[in-house]
């Protein structure tokens, strides 16, 4: 009895360990079933199908863009850098709306004419201002990363990546300058129409001497329809009195803040877009 207890005891360890195997393999799967469940529940909710849509139009456009710029400018490195740099500017439009509650679109690309953040509830009129002033403000930084690199890498005349890098930043500084131009469309007329929407007078006058001196293309012709329908209107109410220039809704103190950080915000631009031209052929 004792030789057939010692043989049954290894059999009953055996059979409790293939049992208690089984049982691990059971749960694990039951685990994985469960998480795989709730994997699904996930993608197919009616959030996840209202947004695909959203993310798909978005980078749709983005690599749209991508391949556009390239063509224009020659190279896939540098139609890329370029839409990454609208990108950053577009992040901090929808950074900054989203940080105070404002239900704002994902970056949307039109290519050839840049992107958009939407916020049709939008937020208080301060709150506007400050997501106005975000994009060009996320949009120097990147240009401003882009020259530290370039100047990294050594001399522009004579390293290419230098070189390279120091055209990217410039190209940042610029669009984002352009963009600070005080009249509709562009984010410096939104802060123009918050300090004083007078400010677009000047706005007018500079985007309309651009496109005689520069501007001889589809782009310049559609800002230039863009700013006659949002622009003028309201300039020509100004001068009737049917437009109040200072109704924003800032307090003075919020206008005076405002416009020094606008002004700040030229000059870095204005000041490194000089700093990284470089000829062509130099």
């Amino acid at each position: 009895m004792q030789d057939d207890d010692r043989l049954a005891q290894p059999r009953a360890t055996k059979e409790r360990r293939g049992a208690g195997a089984i049982g691990g393999i059971l749960v694990a799967l039951g685990l994985a079933a469960a998480k795989f469940k709730a994997l699904l529940a996930v993608l197919f909710t009616f959030k996840w199908l209202f947004l695909a849509p959203k993310l798909l139009l978005s980078f749709g456009s983005m690599f749209l863009s991508v391949w556009l710029y390239a063509q224009w400018f020659g190279g896939w490195k540098i139609g890329i850098v370029f839409v990454l740099m609208i990108l950053v500017h577009e992040l901090g439009h929808f950074v900054t709306w989203r940080n105070y509650g404002v239900n704002a679109s994902l970056p949307m690309f039109i290519p050839g004419f840049g992107a958009f953040v939407s916020a049709p509830a939008g937020g208080t009129p301060a709150q506007n201002v400050a997501a106005a002033l975000a994009g060009p403000l996320f949009g120097v930084g990147a240009a401003a990363l882009c020259w530290v690199y370039g100047i990294v890498a050594g001399e522009p005349s004579l390293v290419p990546q230098a070189r390279f890098w120091t055209g990217c930043a410039y190209i940042g500084f610029f669009l984002n300058l352009f963009n600070l131009i005080p009249t509709p469309p562009f984010d410096g007329g939104a802060v123009a129409g918050a300090v004083d929407a007078r400010l677009w007078i000047v706005g007018v006058v500079l985007l309309g001497l651009w496109v005689l001196l520069f501007g001889h293309t589809v782009f310049a012709v559609v800002i230039l329809l863009l700013m006659l329908v949002t622009a003028v209107p309201r300039i020509i109410g100004i001068f009737r009195g049917t437009f109040d220039p200072r109704g924003s809704g800032l307090l003075p103190v919020q206008r005076a803040v405002t416009l020094a950080a606008y002004l700040a915000i030229v000059f870095v631009a204005i000041a490194g877009a000089a700093a990284t031209h470089i000829e062509r052929g130099a």
